[in-house]
């Protein structure tokens, strides 16, 4: 990850947030990154449009919660 931060989850490591949603549930967003490079890609492209958000769970982790108006499948 770069010094400006990941294009998918901002400032927080890749490592620390986990997919909450399809068929990477459970995965870190680096672990998609590393098992599917264009799904990774999507991901990045669709950030600025408000397709997922980033929270804290209630056991401290880092989710990445998909908007449910989204048209991002997986």
């Amino acid at each position: 990850m770069s010094s400006q931060g990941s294009p998918v989850t901002g400032v927080i490591d890749e490592d620390l947030v986990i997919i909450d949603f399809g068929k990477y549930e459970g995965k870190t967003v680096h672990e998609v990154a590393d098992l599917d490079p264009p799904f990774y890609d999507r991901l990045a492209a669709e950030k600025e449009n408000g397709s997922f958000a980033i929270r804290r769970h209630k056991d401290k982790s880092f989710r990445l919660y998909i908007n449910p108006l989204s048209t991002i499948d997986n």
